[in-house]
């Protein structure tokens, strides 16, 4: 009896060890047995019927891995263009609609989400830029981005947000900078510039067009000084040569946001510019911020942290 006992705590014990080893594994359960959520109409920004998964979109996305694709990048920053990279991170995991938090086991109550990381590094002089925005997408396309966190760090300090799709858009935002300070933010939904990046990936078919109200990236909000609003942006989905360009012009800031992607599944980002005011008071000018596709990997990121994968690095360019 007491044999059977340690065996079962041993069997205990290595289960509870796995559990703790998915800090940042993807997950590979298929997303169809969750709870089906409240239909809300769409115009009220909530939830709306599940829109089904094909099979190529789960075979691509739930095939244990993760969509790594280097670009390299110039972003205009205080009226100069400065040349770094970036990186866009797609992969498909688990989310908790109350926490809002990746989920660290199966539950029916899961949400799956496609989330992106992306990233941008370039030098502004002698010191750099270290940027972050991640965005929490459901693969069913019912809904708008469960979360969006963004942060970016250089040698004058560092400033970072968050929004939560609650009641409403809960946001909150901290700089280094008087003026800004520390914020709290309720906004109405409408459309975030920041999942429409995962929108490309998951539905592109249904991508708003025409004129409508947009919240800007967070990191064009922050680093621009802009107020933090929905603005109107006018937005047009055209296709040439099998690439689909997605255009957003926002008048009131003077910034067009193109967006090209194939135009065929699984709608891989292959470039992307940026065009708006870049520097201060007289001396600001419009400058156009491009980046350019290197290369795209699929691989289990997660489990390639030893040394012996830093020449991934140099396949993606990086």
């Amino acid at each position: 009896m007491k044999k059977w006992l340690r065996f079962e705590l041993s069997v205990v014990v290595f289960a509870l060890a796995i559990i703790g080893m998915q800090s940042c594994k993807q997950s590979t359960q298929d997303p169809s047995p969750e709870v089906a959520l409240n239909s809300e109409p769409a115009s009220a920004g909530m939830v709306t019927p599940k829109k089904p998964l094909s099979a190529d979109f789960k075979k691509y996305w739930y095939a244990g891995e993760a969509e790594i694709t280097s670009y390299k990048l110039e972003q205009a920053r205080y009226g100069e263009l400065r040349e770094g990279n970036a990186v866009l991170v797609f992969v498909t995991e688990p989310f908790l609609k109350e926490k809002q938090v990746k989920a660290d086991g199966n539950n029916p109550d899961n949400i799956p989400v496609l989330k992106l990381n992306s990233t941008k590094n370039y030098l502004t002089g002698i010191y750099p830029y270290s940027i972050m925005t991640s965005s929490f997408y459901p693969v069913h396309d019912n809904q708008h981005a469960l979360k969006v966190s963004f942060s970016s760090q250089e040698w004058c300090g560092q400033v970072y947000a968050q929004l939560n799709n609650r009641e409403k858009f809960d946001i909150s935002s901290h700089s280094y900078f008087e003026s800004e300070a520390d914020q709290e933010v309720r906004l109405n939904k409408t459309i975030l510039e920041n999942e429409l990046w995962n929108k490309i990936r998951v539905n592109p078919d249904a991508l708003p067009v025409g004129e409508v109200s947009v919240i800007p990236s967070m990191e064009y909000i922050r680093l621009s000084h802009k107020e933090l609003k929905a603005y109107t942006a006018s937005v047009t989905l055209n296709e040439k040569e099998g690439v689909n360009t997605y255009r957003i012009d926002y008048p009131e800031l003077d910034r067009v946001l193109e967006i090209n992607f194939t135009a065929t599944f699984p709608h891989t980002i292959e470039s992307w510019s940026d065009s708006f005011k870049s520097g201060y008071g007289p001396k600001a000018k419009t400058m156009v911020s491009k980046a350019t596709k290197i290369k795209t990997l699929k691989t289990p990121y997660w489990r390639q942290n030893s040394n012996s994968f830093l020449p991934l690095r140099d396949t993606l360019g990086l």
